[in-house]
């Protein structure tokens, strides 16, 4: 298989390296290396991304605006192939793109420092702001409504309607969890609804292995864009809110283990802000620690809805995978309703700061 599309690209078959590579549960990755030189090959997923040619459209289109207005950004685009694609087709119908491997740059799977976090805000940030001006309207959706609150939650009540009654009894704690925090629903479809914020290019996936990091921890770009697309920025830093600030992921059993850092939120501002504090609008900015509830809050309906659907979407490594995900989840997010005091003070300190806190550096 490999070797019928490294043809396609016009690379030698006679003698190569290929490995599985990084952690990403979507497309099948792979490191490639031929004569020294290295690649990362992705198969894509089109159980998830049914149109992979949308995925492309758009970065072509934004690879064309970065190269002519930012020709200094790293954007890490799909190599062509030796037809001019920038996506090839195997025999047996599946769809592969080839990029460049970003010598001297590595990705990392778990957030240790403060400097990581806001290593990573800062060039997702600079992602969104660098296409502040670019035409949205170009862009095409991979995913159709993939962070829209209000249709989560209305598959959560079909599938809490057609639930097996003893799912229902397991899940009644999360089931009242769901009720509890409905104004998360109510202030997001009203933020909707007033047209109050402006779509932006946004990455949407905001996960720490999504950023390449040089040897210093220092941030290069941030890659694995198919989910990039027209979006409220409350995406991308409620993302980094969900997987940054406890030091245990979605995964973990023990719920003691779930908590906030605040030191990694104070770093998550200073980044995001550095690059998009002169973009974001009044009624973004004052909707910044809203965007956590939002994204954590989403994450828990989706693992709860799965649970009750007998584990269709995510799939169950164990019984009751979904249920724990999502116990998970809603004690992040009341441990983070928990600190919004605490959250709003540490805005409210960086923002009495002098300092330009653009370059500003965590240690």
């Amino acid at each position: 298989m490999f070797d019928e599309i490294l043809l396609k690209f016009g690379l030698r078959i006679d003698s190569y390296e290929i490995e599985a590579f990084g952690s990403g549960l979507i497309n099948d990755t792979y490191k490639l290396v031929i004569e020294e030189k290295s690649y990362i090959l992705q198969q894509i997923n089109t159980a998830v991304f049914t149109n992979p040619q949308i995925i492309i459209n758009n970065l072509e289109l934004i690879e064309k605006y970065l190269n002519k207005r930012y020709p200094g950004y790293l954007f890490v685009a799909p190599l062509k192939s030796i037809t001019g694609e920038s996506i090839v087709r195997s025999s047996a119908g599946d769809f592969f793109r080839l990029f460049p491997f970003v010598q001297g740059s590595h990705a990392i799977d778990t957030l240790e420092s403060q400097k990581e976090a806001f290593e990573a805000a800062r060039q997702f940030g600079r992602f969104t702001h660098l296409l502040n001006n670019f035409n949205i309207e170009l862009l095409e959706y991979p995913l159709i409504a993939f962070h829209d609150l209000s249709l989560r939650f209305a598959q959560f009540e079909v599938a809490y309607a057609n639930a097996h009654i003893l799912r229902k009894e397991q899940a009644l704690a999360e089931i009242n969890e769901v009720y509890k925090h409905q104004e998360i629903i109510e202030t997001y479809a009203h933020l909707l609804d007033s047209d109050e914020i402006p779509l932006r290019v946004i990455h949407h996936d905001t996960k720490i292995s999504n950023v390449l990091f040089n040897d210093e921890q220092n941030a290069l770009c941030v890659v694995d864009l198919d989910t990039v697309m027209p979006g409220y920025y409350l995406s991308d830093v409620g993302d980094m809110m969900r997987t940054y600030l406890s030091p245990a992921n979605e995964e973990e059993k023990d719920l003691s283990k779930v908590y906030v850092r605040y030191d990694f939120f104070e770093a998550i501002y200073k980044g995001y802000i550095s690059e998009m504090g002169s973009v974001l609008t009044k009624i973004e900015k004052r909707h910044f620690i809203f965007s956590g509830k939002l994204i954590i809050y989403m994450q828990a309906l989706r693992f709860l809805t799965d649970f009750l659907n007998n584990d269709t979407y995510y799939g169950a490594k164990y019984p009751g995978h979904n249920l724990i995900r999502a116990k998970n989840q809603f004690k992040l997010l009341n441990e983070y309703i928990n600190g919004e005091p605490v959250f709003k003070q540490i805005i409210n300190d960086i923002e009495q700061q002098p300092a330009n806190i653009i370059d500003q550096k965590q240690n």
